[in-house]
């Protein structure tokens, strides 16, 4: 497949670029992980000006989309900046509302819908048992159990993960029941998907980012008198992280066309295995102060190993893309 963008869908994503390079995202994605949400709301607010959660919102609940393509794009530069806050979770949430609206189930969706679409509502979303990402820092909690769907009364204690810029927490029992049935177990599948492909998207963003820092600081960085990225072992190691990274691109856009569980899966697990591998060459090229939190670079390693794990492992992923090329059935 040749997927070329056409010249809006560029001039948006290089607005996104432009205004999140101005806004000093290491900055917010610190305060946030240390409890201090205002650089992150302001910055919410910002990307709610730009559109990004109307993307996957229907117009009939005040959004633009659903326009997965365009939401890849936003996301992929959401991911090279390391923009913090549960902006997945937020998709993902519209995403199982919207489609409870489509099927006859309009109650929570119009209530829901539109602030989330403006920016004005922070979601997150969580399964029975598991964690909610920024529990902490949202207005609407959302939780899928079983067939059911109830909004949260709150949370139990927050505690860090991998990433300090990701904050868990588990769901308080109880809360409003906004729908059950069915139709609330196929609104979730496909949340899911929507979920694993900005995740994708957003991985594949951190992926850049980190190759381009890397190559700006090996370019500079010197040894012997000469730039350490003249040495061939260096290169060779750039272009595998880009290569991977390259590779990943084309699944994802193939899969924002499809929305196919299994190209969305594929494109989730790719993306994930290339930020993780470019993180890792990151780090051994950047040498001793790649471990250090006050570097910026930090930011993006631990958010790469994050999102690996995020919304599906990468086993499962592969189970489920394997699943599809075999028409579901178990491959033997």
């Amino acid at each position: 497949m040749r997927f070329l963008l056409d010249a809006e869908q560029r001039a948006f994503a290089a607005s996104l670029d432009a205004m999140l390079t101005s806004a000093d995202t290491p900055s917010a994605v610190r305060a946030w992980a240390g409890g201090d949400r205002s650089p992150g709301r302001a910055l919410w607010s910002r990307l709610a000006d730009a559109g990004v959660f109307t993307l996957a919102v229907p117009e009939a609940y005040e959004g633009v989309g659903p326009l997965p393509v365009e939401l890849a794009l936003a996301f992929v530069e959401l991911g090279r900046h390391a923009v913090p806050g549960p902006v997945v979770e937020t998709v993902a949430a519209a995403a199982l509302l919207s489609e409870l609206g489509d099927l006859g189930v309009p109650g929570p969706a119009e209530r829901l819908l539109p602030g989330l679409a403006s920016g004005g509502s922070v979601a997150t979303l969580a399964s029975a048992g598991g964690f909610a990402l920024d529990a902490d820092a949202v207005a609407v909690l959302l939780v899928v159990e079983g067939d059911s769907l109830r909004l949260a009364p709150g949370h139990g204690p927050v505690r860090a993960s991998v990433d300090p810029a990701r904050r868990l927490a588990r769901p308080e029992p109880g809360g409003e029941l906004l729908a059950a049935g069915p139709q609330v177990t196929r609104a979730a599948r496909r949340a899911l998907g929507w979920a694993r492909l900005a995740t994708a998207a957003q991985a594949l963003g951190v992926g850049l980012a980190l190759l381009d820092r890397t190559v700006e600081y090996v370019g500079r960085r010197t040894q012997f008198g000469v730039p350490v990225g003249s040495f061939q072992a260096v290169k060779h190691r750039l272009a595998d992280a880009l290569t991977v990274l390259e590779f990943a691109r084309p699944l994802l856009f193939g899969a924002a066309l499809s929305m196919a569980p299994a190209d969305v899966a594929a494109a989730k697990v790719t993306a994930g295995e290339a930020a993780y591998t470019t993180a890792r060459t990151a780090l051994q090229l950047h040498g001793a102060i790649g471990y250090t939190a006050e570097y910026d670079l930090s930011l993006w390693f631990t958010k790469a190993r994050a999102l690996r794990t995020a919304w599906g492992t990468p086993a499962e992923c592969r189970a489920e893309a394997l699943a599809g090329l075999s028409g579901g059935r178990p491959r033997r």
